[in-house]
């Protein structure tokens, strides 16, 4: 069944029909990390690793996109070229959301993410966290 779902998810972001961009207009309006209710790629959720039990929380992060910016130098000597543009993160927007997630949530550890959906300004990730002292998944994990 699972093949069904992750193959209309393709079909649904490869012909960009105005559903997926009626969430992404929701989304932009949301905070930057929202925890949600159940996962909206189901397939590809429980492919990396989530189950419908207690302790198992899915959080949406929105990431902004671009690359970064460094000051421009105001005193001393000024290099021909500044070197303010054209600089690079060395993690890409998966991590920083994935980190974002665990630093807004300390108690719990990142189990995997999957990419939600990119336009002009934004890139959205869902982030599967686990609370590894919650006695469902405790018990879970000692099988």
């Amino acid at each position: 069944m699972y093949k069904y779902v992750n193959e209309a998810w393709h079909k649904i972001w490869k012909e960009k029909p105005e559903s997926i961009r009626e969430r992404a207009i929701v989304w932009r309006k949301e905070p930057a990390i929202v925890r949600v209710e159940r996962p909206s790629r189901i397939d590809k959720a429980r492919r990396l690793g989530y189950k419908a039990k207690q302790g198992f929380i899915v959080v949406r992060v929105r990431v902004g996109r671009g690359g970064m910016r460094k000051q421009r130098p105001r005193s001393g000597r000024r290099p021909k070229h500044l070197g303010t543009v054209k600089i690079k993160a060395n993690v890409n927007a998966r991590e920083v959301a994935e980190r974002r997630a665990s630093e807004r949530y300390p108690n719990l550890k990142v189990l995997n993410s999957y990419f939600l959906y990119r336009d002009g300004k934004y890139v959205w990730y869902e982030v599967i966290l686990v609370d590894p002292n919650h006695p469902v998944v405790a018990s879970y994990l000692k099988r």
